[in-house]
């Protein structure tokens, strides 16, 4: 999956005020908002859960659909959601796994010596490395 994905979003106006969200390439993925920011705010999250958990289930990615071949209802529009899986990933799995390697001795003794803390270069590293991509 891309880094950055656009996905249409029918945002219908709620009789009580408000908005909910529906996806019409992902039928599972509704919520809504009291509010045009936090509808939008929820329609980032539902759309992260819902594509994450295709993901975790190994179930297919839908494309996303060409806003122009969408029809949209009365009381309703169309948006088209942006969804960063990177950002979303990093904000909600705090989860920590154990990497072993190898670095030359007098490096680690080097570093020892100073008090770097190896897990948090290696970390810094990474995403530097990341973001160059």
């Amino acid at each position: 999956m891309n880094k950055l994905v656009f996905y249409p979003a029918i945002f219908h106006k709620a009789e009580d005020g408000g908005f909910w969200i529906s996806f019409p390439d992902l039928p599972e993925c509704l919520t809504e908002g009291n509010d045009m920011t936090q509808a939008y705010e929820m329609a980032v999250n539902a759309l992260g859960l819902a594509l994450t958990s295709r993901e975790i289930e190994n179930e297919p990615i839908p494309e996303p659909s060409a806003p122009s071949d969408i029809i949209v209802e009365k009381d309703s529009f169309l948006v088209v959601v942006e969804f960063d899986i990177l950002a979303y990933k990093k904000r909600t799995s705090p989860r920590a796994v154990k990497k072993t390697l190898s670095i030359p001795e007098w490096l680690n003794e080097e570093a020892t010596a100073i008090g770097v803390n190896f897990s948090q270069v290696l970390q810094e590293a990474l995403m530097q490395k990341l973001q160059t991509k």
